[in-house]
């Protein structure tokens, strides 16, 4: 179970290539907050892409998916199916408004259409939702480097764990900004990507079954479904079309159109057409990424077919690929997807410190600072290098609260890191839905619609009243509630 000396080798060759490219890309020169956030919109393309699927694929995916297709099939692409849906209005309907405006983030659209409060108010919700969000995605990866290097997953060795994934995520994005972030998210892909594919052809080595009876076992036992048409309302953490084509529809608009934390990528291509071309070339990639992960569910549940499988480590539950790392993996494999799940963590984690950062700096900080004295762009990057540190402990501190919530709970991995979106996506939805295809709302509506997203989600957990709700459903709900707050009232502009 423990780390073997191949194993360490493995490990640490991955940090001092982290320390090494850290150290290169902090050389770069920030001469003001723009190019701290957006690059000066002179990223390539395609490196934009590979950093907005990196940041999709975060550890829960990495652990999460194999555990999905394991306990049922391959009806989790469909997120991804309707990722592309999604992508596809991202790209037409809100790319072309932002580069319009010149936009640093996302929210500065409401500033247009509703006034500066609306900007502020909706970067304060997706501060707060990001915040629940990307400390469970923390949680994730900690979780996995506790169990495999400390060799349990105490509340102390898992805070020791979130430390080392914080830490390797500032030193990116401290000094470089969104220039480091998309760089070292290229090599983080490659890394996880890497991990993947070889645990894979491990996995297939080790059954000494040939491709078609595979193929034969599975579908025989509906492992290969692709569509879920069973309509549910509850929270069995399946994807059925009907959710797949409204509430994830939803989710993956407000994910990839307005959350800062992807679209900031995106906003730093050269032009419009650039952006678009970045979403639809990340969703092209991601789906045979995730496909991969989906197999390397399929080939353990043939792998432990036969056997009694508990899947607990210190009493506590872990998904089937860390136990088949814990309990099967040879030495040298496991220190590579050790530091697989490591680069999964890094790559949403180092992501949104930088967007975390832009929206505190840009739309909230800078507007204020601005209305009473003038300061020069440098004292704004040094305002953004202190954010990043301040959300680094405020996720680390989340990532924590996420190890005691969990524990509480019964959701898949998978489905627990995904729901906790949906509080601050159904507000923001709402908001961006009635600046878009209407003419009514106020500022005064905007945080009202804002907040009734969030309650609305809120009241439908089931630590709250005892509601069963997928969380699908949930944002379909606090979507519409929101919209019609947000309706209430005529535009005062």
């Amino acid at each position: 179970m423990a780390f073997g000396t191949l194993d360490w080798f493995v490990f640490i060759a991955y940090f001092a290539l982290l320390a090494l490219t850290s150290y290169i890309l902090s050389q770069a020169k920030i001469s003001n907050s723009r190019d701290y956030f957006v690059g000066s919109n002179a990223m390539p393309m395609l490196a934009v892409a590979i950093s907005v699927l990196a940041t999709t694929q975060s550890a829960a995916t990495f652990l999460g998916a194999p555990e999905y297709s394991y306990r049922s099939d391959l009806t989790f692409l469909g997120f991804y199916m309707s990722a592309f849906l999604a992508v596809f209005f991202v790209a037409k309907v809100l790319i072309p408004r932002f580069y319009a405006i010149k936009a640093v983030t996302v929210y500065e659209l409401l500033e247009i259409r509703y006034g500066e409060s609306a900007k502020r108010q909706a970067g304060v919700m997706f501060l707060i939702g990001r915040l629940f969000a990307s400390g469970a995605r923390l949680y994730v990866g900690a979780l996995a480097v506790s169990m495999i290097i400390f060799s349990d997953i105490t509340f102390l060795h898992v805070s020791y764990s979130i430390a080392i994934l914080v830490v390797g995520a500032l030193s990116y994005t401290y000094f470089g900004g969104v220039k480091s972030v998309i760089l070292s998210d290229v090599i983080q892909a490659i890394t996880y990507i890497g991990a993947g594919v070889a645990v894979l052809i491990y996995l297939y080595m080790s059954l000494g079954l040939d491709m078609n009876e595979i193929v034969t076992i599975l579908d025989a036992k509906h492992k290969l479904n692709l569509i879920d048409w069973n309509l549910s309302f509850t929270s069995d953490g399946k994807f059925n079309i009907f959710g797949l084509l409204s509430g994830w529809l939803l989710l993956n608009i407000a994910a990839y159109g307005l959350d800062q934390d992807m679209t900031q990528r995106v906003l730093s291509c050269k032009n419009a057409k650039e952006g678009q071309h970045s979403l639809y070339y990340s969703i092209l990639f991601t789906i045979p990424v995730v496909l991969l992960f989906l197999s390397i569910g399929l080939l353990l549940y043939l792998f432990y077919e036969q056997q009694e499988v508990v899947q607990s480590f210190s009493g506590e539950k872990i998904t089937i690929f860390m136990y088949y790392i814990l309990n099967e993996m040879p030495d040298g494999l496991k220190g590579l997807v050790t530091v697989g799940a490591v680069a999964a963590a890094l790559s949403s984690t180092n992501s949104v410190l930088g967007a975390m950062s832009s929206v505190a700096v840009e739309d909230i900080y800078k507007p204020l600072r601005l209305k009473h004295s003038h300061v020069d762009e440098a004292h704004f990057v040094k305002a953004a290098r202190i954010a990043v540190i301040a959300f680094a402990v405020a996720l680390s501190l989340m990532a924590m609260l996420s190890f005691i919530v969990h524990s509480l709970s019964d959701l898949p991995l998978l489905s627990f890191a995904l729901g906790v979106m949906a509080f601050a996506y159904s507000g923001l939805l709402g908001v961006y839905f009635s600046a878009l295809f209407t003419s009514r709302g106020s500022k005064n509506s905007v945080l009202l619609g804002l907040i009734s997203g969030f309650l609305t989600v809120l009241s439908l957990q089931p630590y709250i009243f005892g509601a069963d709700v997928g969380f699908a459903w949930q944002i379909v709900i606090g979507t519409v509630v929101s919209f019609i707050v947000v309706q209430i009232q005529k535009n005062s502009n």
